[in-house]
């Protein structure tokens, strides 16, 4: 047996290991289930077809409740106990920016792909494991804000978290205000990991900026928008796409949240508009729960998924981790259908996709 083995070549792996470690619990909890269900509806759509090469995907998730420490903690357990061939969607630039620091992905020379962050300080040339699916923070606040410079509101505010998250964000609104000779109208922050945004509300009520750019996160996000609203603030709001909208209406009420603005970085994905989309909805009839719907969370990591499962393809029949690492940047384009992607040795960033949805009065999002 052996002797046809070494004749035949190689045997394809039994199984390959795909390492997630999310916020399933914490303030980004909601969020953190969407994105392992997205991940886990492609790797089951992919092992009932026959895995790839003969090989069915284990998705091997850890919680990590959006703690930085928890995340280093998890991922090296992971990577100990499970020895995974590559890694998916890990959530926050505080969590993710600590195992940059600490050199744990490079140490085990693993490639991360579908990071749930837009931090720029993650995203430059130096960030060599790293394999973004969206754009970053700066592309958002960005598109925010020319949005509302043409419509002629000047008047720019920024609420934001204060750490890595909330400072991306920040300089990305100020970087685009001052291309037009701006600077924010007034900023006001709030700890990470709280609701306490009260001082907050009362520096900007004070200000009366015609729009609000916020960069925060559910609970932080509900709580400003509804302390805002009854204190009688009207300025426009606008939010990141980190945030959920049905977690936000559940938190805050519909009375506080319609008509807050969302950026997105992939596709609207309640509307069967692209193929990829098509294949996402039914991967959701298929595979998911009784009670699963899509989100964007969700969508966004069954896209990440689509990427790691083609490098895995391309990488062959028994794919080291340094193998996935040349297949990830050697795919100079990926269509899947509507949206593509695009890496290469010196760039990590495979999309600058950027849209805007809104929460409408249904409580539902609109484009």
């Amino acid at each position: 047996m052996l002797g046809l083995s070494l004749v035949l070549g190689k045997v394809a792996a039994a199984e390959l290991v795909v390492g997630q470690v999310a916020p399933l619990s914490g303030v980004l909890g909601s969020t953190g289930r969407q994105m392992v269900a997205g991940a886990r509806l492609y790797f089951d759509s992919v092992n009932a077809a026959g895995g790839v090469h003969g090989a069915k995907i284990r998705h091997v998730v850890l919680d990590d409740g959006y703690l930085p420490e928890q995340t280093v903690a998890q991922t090296e357990r992971l990577l100990q106990r499970d020895k995974p061939v590559a890694l998916i969607g890990f959530t926050g630039g505080a969590n993710i920016g600590e195992l940059f620091k600490r050199r744990t992905l490079e140490s085990a020379g693993i490639a991360l792909v579908a990071p749930y962050t837009g931090s720029e300080n993650l995203r430059g040339a130096e960030v060599r494991h790293i394999f973004h699916i969206r754009a970053g923070y700066a592309d958002e606040a960005r598109y925010i804000v020319e949005m509302l410079m043409t419509l002629g509101m000047d008047k720019i505010a920024v609420f934001y978290q204060n750490d890595r998250f909330g400072e991306s964000g920040l300089a990305g609104v100020e970087k685009a205000l001052a291309t037009r000779q701006r600077k924010p109208w007034v900023v006001a922050s709030y700890e990470r990991n709280t609701a306490e945004v009260e001082p907050a509300v009362s520096k900007l009520l004070q200000a009366e900026p015609s729009a609000i750019v916020m960069i925060s996160l559910n609970k932080s996000t509900a709580a400003f928008a509804r302390q805002y609203r009854q204190a009688g603030g009207t300025a426009q709001l606008f939010n990141l796409s980190p945030v959920d909208a049905q977690e936000l209406v559940a938190l805050g009420g519909i009375d506080s949240l319609h008509g807050l603005g969302i950026a997105q970085v992939v596709p609207y994905p309640f509307s069967a508009t692209l193929p990829v989309i098509r294949e996402y909805q039914r991967a959701l009839k298929q595979f998911g729960g009784k009670d699963d719907v899509p989100s964007y969370a969700g969508f966004e990591e069954f896209i990440g998924a689509k990427v790691l499962v083609e490098a895995l393809r391309r990488a062959g029949p028994t794919p080291s981790r340094e193998q996935v690492l040349a297949a990830l940047q050697a795919m100079a384009h990926y269509d899947m259908g509507g949206f593509s992607v695009g890496f290469s040795p010196s760039r990590r960033i495979g999309s600058r996709y950027v849209d805007l949805s809104v929460i409408g009065t249904n409580g539902r999002l609109m484009r």
